[in-house]
């Protein structure tokens, strides 16, 4: 059973198994608000059945994420004998139908009868009031809610545990030789979205620096352990290989052999110092972002390539370079910094942009924090960022 309603709760459409399973035509529901179709049961002080859909269904129009409620009792009356109500159970979830910016637009309320199911569980007969099933019914609920109580604790747990692992993992500003970096990891404020970024700073035997951020694709403690492994790994070929591009393609090779690291994205780049040059190379990550001593931003989009274990066959990744000038700010990022939902990459790139230029002139622990004040949304972040600002 499917309808679907306006934001104000209005109908605009339903299949025929709704029609079919409600007993009302199309005529009878579409343009009518769906209260006023379907009402509690009046003089029922137990009927909560409105209340609690209504309840859900604001929830999607206010959040625009979708919402599954527990077995409804929700009676219906009879067209054909006005003033019998028959006693129906049904299992609604409800979704949104998004615009562009973000708002609700319709609503799609799909249901799953089982009054059948519930009377067979039951023994009751159509109409029969059933205090031994209705008992069962809300100590299944209690359990339920029990179930997600703990649930939600196991999931907070994971998330200290994670966090403390991801921390314990990531490096300190102070190792990257002379040059310091500003750096920062906000974790995302949900467990589901939480520990699968890193960043990396080592100074090369040459002299050089390779500075390198990356996301790997899950959550929680597997996410965590996942980007340890891959951390290390690219810092460790950093060490060896002759560029930031052989660097990734071994990463890639070794990510093969990693479970949970297909898809993770990177970025890297090498900053020869003498010669003033940023050579670098990306896996599907988010371009690094040149912010010049005037003011101006460039985003090193010149070699970006899938992500790793995108290819099932090895390629030989791309690979560009830059130059930059004293004064310059080289800032790495993972796409929780710019990216939100139903927007352009583009739109997020120039927020960046803009903000980099405005605060062109903060020392680099000022423009960190400058950023992350900006750019992440107040009521908090969906995914994990990790930032490294370092000056040239």
């Amino acid at each position: 059973m499917v309808a679907l309603l306006t934001p104000e709760l209005v109908f605009v459409d339903a299949n025929d198994d709704y029609l079919s399973n409600s007993g009302r035509s199309l005529e009878q529901l579409v343009g009518r608000y769906l209260f006023d179709v379907f009402p509690d049961r009046p003089g029922d002080p137990a009927a909560t059945g409105m209340r609690n859909l209504k309840a859900s269904l604001r929830r999607v129009v206010e959040t625009g994420e979708r919402d599954s409620m527990a077995l409804q009792r929700y009676d219906v009356q009879s067209l054909d004998r006005p003033g019998v109500w028959q006693e129906r159970y049904w299992s609604p979830v409800n979704s949104p139908v998004l615009r562009e910016d973000g708002t609700v637009a319709l609503v799609v309320h799909r249901v799953e009868e089982v009054t059948e199911f519930i009377r067979a569980r039951g023994g009751i007969e159509e109409g029969s009031r059933s205090p031994v099933l209705e008992a069962e019914l809300f100590t299944r609920a209690r359990e339920l809610h029990e179930l997600n109580e703990r649930l939600r604790r196991a999931h907070a747990r994971e998330r200290e545990v994670a966090v403390a692992l991801q921390d314990a993992l990531l490096p300190s500003p102070d190792q990257v030789g002379p040059h310091r970096a500003a750096v920062r990891y906000r974790p995302a404020t949900s467990s589901l979205n939480v520990c699968g970024d890193w960043y990396d700073l080592v100074a090369l035997n040459d002299g050089r620096m390779a500075v390198a951020v990356g996301d790997v694709v899950g959550h929680g403690l597997s996410a965590a352990c996942v980007m340890g492994q891959l951390r290390s790994a690219l810092s460790a070929a950093s060490r060896a290989a002759e560029g930031p591009a052989r660097a990734l393609e071994v990463l890639g090779l070794y990510a093969r052999s990693v479970e949970g690291a297909e898809s993770t994205t990177a970025v890297t780049a090498w900053i020869d110092w003498e010669t003033r040059t940023i050579t670098y190379s990306s896996a599907g990550h988010p371009p690094p972002a040149l912010l010049r001593g005037d003011g101006s931003v460039e985003f090193l989009d010149g070699a970006t390539d899938p992500p790793l274990g995108a290819r099932p066959e090895h390629v030989e990744r791309p690979e560009a370079a830059t130059d930059f000038a004293a004064g310059d700010t080289l800032v790495l990022y993972t796409d929780g910094l710019i990216e939100r939902r139903l927007e352009d990459i583009d739109v997020g790139l120039g927020r960046l942009a803009a903000a980099l230029a405005h605060h062109r002139r903060a020392e680099p622990e000022a423009l960190a924090d400058a950023l992350l004040s900006d750019l992440l949304p107040p009521d908090g972040i969906t995914d994990d960022t990790a930032l490294v600002i370092l000056p040239l």
